[in-house]
């Protein structure tokens, strides 16, 4: 039977005013789904990769999930790993503060590598598997964008965590070898402070520091790097036999460091790959991301990057926090302080008077749900027993240039809570966390001064 005309009137009449003038919410609100709590059906395939750079890839896995190379039983509380962020975000403020201001041969034109999120590892930051050495042996290795100094352990170990992998053995490589102190490299690891003075055979010293207390220290050394079907020759990475703090309560085998320093991967191979690489974070553990070094530039929403005398950190500008499709009401002075892009720290923390609006404003459109008690670091948290799907208010940063970065919702909420944080004052550095990147292509444009972001990428 055929609609009457005079209903199709009404319908198109309703459909008008809503989209004139409530047409906002239909798209200020997102489902999220209960499985987005808790981790759904496990799929670890290979993650499709948006980016038409054909760079060098690599996946990129979660630390403690099912898809990490090196599961844990024992992965520790949320409480616990926030607790852990807490101390990285203070130990980088306070390097920040007031600062704000070798090449290897490459036998590939470009490469990308699978990312991974590390739960099964007690962490909720990010993987990637590679080769070092000739035979190559495997390595699974977090990544961070706020160190220079990649290493792994390596045999002999006087004080090492226990690794899924096999130690990392020097004498097993045909093509390792130990840096000299007299050579450039140890004098330019000297120059970013972590050099560690000399062996009694003369080879250079390192030793990394974290944001936890936790330290590393061992053999500055080169060998070969496999990613993927590509290499990297002369790799210089630290290869560490002694460990303190946390690190001795991790079962990765080490860390790849991607900041702005000399030492980082990043621009080890800038003179080959090209300045720019980017990632994809993966939302939840049984799922696949990527790293990619010479990524393509084009395809991304841009604001500046800045760079300061820590060189390690790449920084922008937020300017501005939309809930719910409206920006809030905060002053731009607020921002000030600037803040950096963080693969390595979870939560996003911003100054507390934006915080403060942000958390206001998602309450009042989470009022269909009731309050549950703070849990760590978060006090934004919901009660949703029984509820499903779940709709939860959209939340986007801006940024420099008017650059809009709408969250997905793995970004948004974690564990039940509001997956922000504040900062002691306004005048703190911000931190942009990994849990806000999830699922965007995050572009590092060093040649072209720029940091980038490609929505629904992994």
């Amino acid at each position: 039977a055929s609609i009457p005309k005079f209903l199709l009137l009404l319908l198109c009449t309703y459909l008008h005013t809503l989209v004139a003038h409530g047409g906002d919410n239909l798209r200020s609100y997102k489902v999220l789904h209960a499985g987005s709590l808790k981790s759904a059906t496990v799929n670890c395939s290979q993650p499709k990769v948006s980016s038409s750079s054909g760079g060098v890839t690599v996946p990129l896995h979660h630390r403690h999930g099912p898809c990490s190379p090196v599961p844990s039983t024992e992965a520790p509380t949320l409480e616990e790993m926030l607790r852990r962020d807490q101390f990285r975000a203070a130990y980088i403020t306070r390097k920040y503060s007031g600062v704000m201001g070798g090449a290897g041969d490459v036998e590939q034109s470009d490469v990308t590598v699978p990312t991974t999120l590390g739960t099964s590892l007690g962490t909720l930051e990010y993987l990637i598997t590679v080769g070092i050495g000739s035979p190559a042996m495997t390595q699974t290795m977090l990544i961070d964008t706020g160190s220079d100094v990649s290493w792994v352990q390596c045999k002999p170990c006087s004080q090492c965590h226990t690794q899924a992998d096999s130690l990392f053995d020097p004498s097993s490589s045909s093509t390792y070898s130990a840096f000299p102190c007299s050579s450039s490299a140890c004098t330019q690891l000297r120059q970013s402070q972590q050099g560690n003075g000399c062996s009694s055979g003369s080879q250079c010293q390192y030793i990394v520091k974290y944001g936890d207390g936790s330290s590393g220290t061992g053999t500055y050394s080169s060998d070969k790097l496999t990613l993927g079907s590509s290499s990297v020759s002369y790799f210089q990475f630290g290869c560490s036999q002694s460990e303190s703090g946390n690190l001795l309560e991790d079962q990765t085998d080490g860390l790849m460091g991607l900041g702005g320093g000399a030492q980082s991967l990043a621009t080890q191979t800038a003179g080959t790959l090209g300045k720019a690489f980017s990632y994809c974070l993966p939302p939840t553990p049984d799922s696949s991301g990527f790293l990619t070094l010479g990524a393509a530039t084009s395809g991304f929403a841009k604001t500046q990057m800045l760079r300061s005398s820590a060189p390690a950190y790449y920084g922008v500008l937020l300017e501005a926090i939309r809930v719910g499709g409206r920006q809030l009401n905060i002053p731009a002075s607020v921002f000030s302080a600037k803040s950096i892009m963080d693969s390595g720290t979870i939560i996003t923390r911003l100054p507390p008077t934006a915080y403060s609006a942000l958390s206001a404003a998602f309450k009042a459109g989470m009022k269909q749900y009731p309050p549950a008690q703070p849990m760590g670091i978060f006090d934004t948290c919901f009660n949703f027993s029984g509820q499903s799907p779940i709709n939860i208010p959209s939340v986007a940063l801006v940024f420099s240039g008017g650059v809009v970065v709408d969250l997905a919702t793995d970004g948004i909420i974690l564990d039940s809570c509001l997956a922000f944080a504040a900062n002691s004052d306004d005048s703190s550095l911000g931190i942009i966390g990994n849990v806000q990147q999830r699922t965007i292509e995050v572009l590092y444009d060093v040649g072209g001064g720029a940091v980038g972001f490609k929505a629904g990428a992994c």
